[in-house]
């Protein structure tokens, strides 16, 4: 009977913290090191891509951070903006985009389908009309050079058009055609979010016309997006991976063995490590205990599938929404140990669910004070409210 190489808690939690760049002497210089160093950033919430990169580089500024994601000095921004793994909203690095994109978006054809039937069913639009409003809206995005939603409205008027989005449900609501038509443009690569229209904080984007990408193979891409993951977040289940990509367990068996990864033992039965990889748990030094105060929707904290060994369970309902989505929350030492919150008046309240010590405290508090230096006066609320980050909120 072979016997597994064994990989503790403490030993992923070590790994985690120089991975996941949570002690100042792992941190990077620029945004774009970081979604790199973590495959990319939850989007979905914009101020989430900020603070969570922010939290991870020497001396962050918002400044910065917006160069990485909307200049183009090369004819292409650092970051890409791509809804993909779970068709959730991700900012990863350019580099990364073209497997990201194969690897996780669903076939573009389909989506298409699915939104003309949709929009022939609630507005009795036909594929010429559909077609014809999807021409006008490229055409005022490429005359504009970028657009707000309510710019294109103003040059298209059928993209302001109501349409019910699943009629009967409890979570019944109405949008504008725009969103669809426009959602189709952005799943195909052919449009993309630049610049917000407020501050860093605002969802309201301008949409702008998206150069191509390379195209890469399926299998290849996933391949390339399982050996990222696992280079990040190893070592990991196969739930893990199912779960984050939003792959089938086929899919996600073949990628892993098509990436050599190695088994070893967890807690939680078998996990994956990258060969390279396997033999440094357990020379690779353990960083210096450190502090992070990480953002809602944080990429760290959403990695795993399974995640004991990083957050005790009996904190699940305090740090989670409903639906899955977690808070801002306060790590120490590889380990979420409490969780943040900005005050209307603009300081940070924050709340330890564990006593993690007077050097932990400390560092905590040196945490919260560089948080507020980067926030200089700007208010942030987290698109997905948990019960602890809202009591944190209004508590004085």
């Amino acid at each position: 009977m072979t016997v597994l190489p064994r990989v503790t808690a403490a030993q992923r939690r070590a790994r985690l913290v120089r991975r996941h760049l949570l002690a100042p002497s792992v941190r990077e210089r620029s945004a774009e090191a970081v979604a790199l160093a973590l495959v990319g950033l939850h989007a979905t919430d914009p101020a989430t891509v900020f603070l969570a990169a922010a939290a991870r580089m020497h001396a962050p500024t918002a400044a910065a951070i917006d160069h990485s994601l909307y200049d183009v000095p090369n004819g292409a921004p650092a970051l890409e903006r791509i809804r993909c793994m779970r068709r959730t909203m991700f900012v990863v690095p350019a580099r990364l985009a073209p497997a990201v994109r194969s690897a996780t978006v669903r076939d573009p054809q389909r989506h298409r389908a699915e939104t003309l039937t949709h929009l022939r069913q609630a507005l009795g639009w036909d594929a010429p009309r559909y077609q014809a409003v999807e021409r006008a809206a490229l055409a005022a995005i490429t005359a504009r050079g970028r657009a707000t939603a309510v710019q294109l409205a103003a040059d298209v008027p059928e993209l302001s058009e109501r349409i019910v989005t699943f009629p009967g449900k409890p979570y019944e609501s109405r949008q504008r055609a725009g969103t669809s038509v426009l959602g189709v443009l952005a799943a195909e690569g052919r449009i993309r979010r630049d610049r917000p229209a407020g501050s860093w904080t605002s969802a309201q984007f301008h949409r702008a016309p998206a150069r191509p990408l390379p195209h890469m193979p399926t299998t290849q891409a996933k391949t390339a997006l399982a050996r990222h993951y696992l280079s990040a977040f190893g070592p990991v289940t196969v739930d893990d991976l199912k779960w984050w990509t939003g792959w089938n367990l086929t899919d996600t068996r073949k990628a892993l063995a098509a990436t050599g990864a190695q088994a070893v033992d967890l807690d939680e039965g078998t996990g994956y490590l990258l060969p390279e990889d396997l033999d440094t748990t357990r020379v690779e030094p353990e960083p210096e205990p450190a502090a992070a105060l990480l953002p809602g929707l944080d990429p760290t904290p959403m990695g795993w599938r399974h995640r004991d060994w990083y957050l005790d369970p009996d904190h699940t309902k305090a740090l989670f929404d409903r639906n899955g989505n977690i808070g801002p929350t306060i790590w120490w030492h590889g380990r979420v140990v409490g969780a943040w919150a900005q005050h209307p008046d603009g300081h940070i309240n924050h709340h330890l669910l564990t006593d993690p010590g007077s050097e932990a405290r400390a560092a905590v508090e040196s945490e919260i004070g560089r948080l507020t230096a980067f926030l200089d006066g700007t208010r942030i609320t987290p698109c997905y409210r948990t019960p602890l980050e809202r009591r944190l909120a209004t508590h004085r």
